[in-house]
């Protein structure tokens, strides 16, 4: 771990390689899992906002399932996500003709329908932020999903921080990422 400014970073965040690849895993993340994405107060207040537009792209379930138990939920520990479809897949997952999930959200936002690409902690995967009162905890989040990323990670040599760059820059800033690739440059360099 290192400091960055408000920040503590894992080392895996710059050492480990990756690269979502979506032909092998179809988009696992979104529909695996017991949870939500993680959302925080401003993003529950955009998803409200934006439903309406978002709409169109949903799936019948996944309407079902945002009209039932809103277009966010709040956990039994305080902590708010998009709600699950039976449990499983998140309400904003669609499908593609090759059956790979994709995120309704985005897709509004790629046709131009709406100005916000999709909750941040989506955007970061594999990265997850914990927030605490003085600081973040940045790591890397190794889930057996996504061994195929990892090797086509390694394959490109893509490190983790350069594969969600925009995503790192998006929670951080310019200035914070630009700093983590120095950090990560100097190490390399060793």
């Amino acid at each position: 771990m290192f400091q960055l400014g408000k920040t503590i970073v894992s080392e895996d965040v710059i050492e480990k390689d990756f690269v979502c690849n979506l032909n092998a895993c179809k988009g696992a993340c979104c529909i695996d899992g017991d949870a939500g994405a993680p959302l925080n107060k401003e993003e529950t207040q955009i998803l409200e906002t934006i439903y309406p537009k978002v709409k169109p792209f949903l799936r019948p379930e996944g309407i079902e399932a945002i009209e039932k138990q809103g277009t966010f939920i709040t956990t039994e520990n305080e902590e708010l996500e998009t709600p699950l479809i039976n449990g499983a897949d998140c309400a904003y997952v669609i499908f593609d003709e090759n059956k790979t999930a994709l995120c309704a959200i985005e897709e509004a936002y790629n046709q131009g329908e709406v100005d916000w690409k999709k909750p941040v902690s989506c955007h970061l995967y594999p990265i997850r932020v914990q927030d605490y009162t003085e600081f973040s905890a940045v790591n890397y989040h190794k889930w057996q999903i996504c061994d195929d990323a990892c090797e086509l990670g390694e394959e490109l040599g893509v490190p983790v921080y350069k594969f969600v760059k925009e995503a790192l820059i998006r929670k951080f800033g310019v200035d914070w990422y630009d700093e983590l690739e120095k950090i990560a440059q100097e190490r390399n360099e060793k």
